[in-house]
């Protein structure tokens, strides 16, 4: 098959991540396959699908996702592909009027990533989230509660298949720790990390104003970036714990850091289903997450839950974990378990059945 899959960018991202693991995977198994970006520009993910020798198609590093122009510029493409697999607003939109546009008989797929969104607030947009979600051949959540919600919004029982997230676990599991040293002082006793875009489904804000009821010794670390970084920035040095919190931005090591964690955390507003915890998981670390659909299901039974956004909370679970060494132990060894139930290679096989029926 010729496969493209299009999405808005490659910056930071599960959804981004998926495209990154998924299109090398799918070439692998004998397929062509493509990437086509909305905007531009270079990131750690772009340069790992090129190395993987997946073309990578962009309408320029100062495109607006959300200019109508692209359902122009994707046009030409609609007639080249057997299967057009679409990830994440607006990208579904542009490429649901192209085809239209085009007469193409590409067969569309697409990817739901969260379970929520500002347009399902908003009741005008359920007229045309309805008519695009129409033209995609088949539609698949990442999560049980991702199809569920997408189902009830669109009121369409049945539409929406399943097909979790996954990660690459092996290369997880090889990866040598980073040395602590290149990542907080040597002073810090315990690293709490998360790895998150900076954007309003995740609450990197209820980490930090944990911090502030721990010792001097114990670190936050932060992987990822995005418009909200800075606003935490400002809550950490209102909250006199700036010296504690480390902002590392978007890395290409992130197995490698999460190796050198003492424990990941997920604190989220809402999630589609959690890529990151299960990155946390299959790196050996108990996973804190936010008791919201998608983490609990991912992380539940296995990790530890607190309720979302309650740093207290937060602060008597991790504490817990650290003081005493045999419930640190059965958590961290119950999430490795768990964490080889999302193998990104189940992932693959699963979308090009998809793909085949379709």
């Amino acid at each position: 098959m010729k496969i493209l899959h299009v999405i808005n960018s490659l910056s930071t991202g599960g959804a981004e991540k998926l495209v990154s693991d998924l299109a090398p995977l799918q070439r692998e198994r004998g397929h062509t396959v493509e990437v086509l970006l909305l905007r531009g520009g270079e990131s750690v993910f772009r340069a790992g699908l090129e190395s993987a020798g997946i073309r990578v198609y962009d309408f320029g590093a100062g495109t607006s996702v959300y200019s109508p122009l692209n359902i122009f510029r994707l046009i030409p493409f609609m007639r080249k592909y057997d299967v057009i697999h679409v990830h994440l607003f607006p990208a579904q939109y542009w490429v649901a009027i192209a085809k239209v546009l085009s007469f193409s008989n590409t067969c569309l797929v697409t990817t739901e990533h969260s379970t929520h969104n500002r347009r399902r607030d908003i009741s005008f947009f359920r007229f045309f989230d309805k008519w695009v979600y129409r033209r995609f051949t088949k539609i698949v959540g990442i999560s049980p509660n991702t199809t569920a919600s997408l189902e009830r919004y669109l009121k369409t029982p049945g539409r929406v298949q399943t097909i979790s997230n996954g990660a690459d676990i092996g290369k997880i599991h090889e990866a040598e720790a980073v040395l602590r040293e290149r990542v907080v002082p040597a002073v810090c006793r315990l690293m709490l990390m998360q790895v998150a875009g900076f954007r309003e489904a995740k609450d990197q804000d209820c980490v930090i104003r944990a911090l502030k009821n721990f010792p001097s010794d114990v670190h936050a670390v932060f992987v990822g970036d995005g418009v909200r970084r800075e606003i935490c920035e400002k809550l950490s040095e209102e909250l006199g714990v700036r010296e504690r919190v480390h902002f590392l931005g978007i890395r290409s090591d992130v197995p490698a850091l999460l190796k050198s964690a003492d424990v990941v955390v997920m604190s989220s507003h809402w999630e589609g289903f959690g890529l990151a915890a299960v990155e946390g998981m299959a790196a050996g670390k108990p996973v804190v997450a936010s008791d919201v659909p998608g983490l609990a299901e991912v992380v539940g039974g296995a990790g530890i839950l607190f309720p979302q956004g309650d740093e207290k909370a937060l602060v008597e679970v991790i504490s817990r974990l650290t003081s005493d060494k045999e419930f640190y132990n059965e958590t961290a060894t119950a999430c490795l378990r768990r964490s080889r139930d999302f193998d990104i290679r189940k992932t693959a096989d699963a979308y090009l059945a998809v793909y085949e029926k379709a």
